[in-house]
């Protein structure tokens, strides 16, 4: 699904780029910390758009449920692909902390 409408611009200096993961295991530890930092800011994105209710003859509904967690679910990852809120480098380096992993 092409998010280009969200317009999330990556903060100049991005954390992430400065902690390329080099072995194998840290590119997977790191697309878990980026996996987890989606679901988490989709859950967020869930909870505050709960309350909405939809006016009209056409809106609400089965549907517009389900279009709305995914929305909220592909916000999520471009939120979280461009910068995040710092939650992945924290998970990152707990990972890595777990498995014993020298971290730079």
């Amino acid at each position: 699904m092409d998010m280009n409408f969200v317009n999330i611009q990556p903060s100049a200096v991005s954390p992430k780029k400065a902690q390329t993961p080099g072995t194998d295991f840290e590119r997977k530890a790191r697309d878990t910390a980026d996996s987890f930092e989606a679901v988490f800011l989709s859950q967020i994105l869930k909870s505050m758009s709960s309350g909405l209710k939809a006016d009209g003859a056409f809106s609400g509904g089965h549907g517009e449920d389900v279009f709305r967690d995914v929305l909220n679910e592909e916000i999520g990852k471009q939120i979280s692909k461009n910068g995040g809120i710092g939650l992945s480098d924290a998970v990152y380096r707990e990972i890595l902390k777990t498995q014993e992993v020298d971290y730079k």
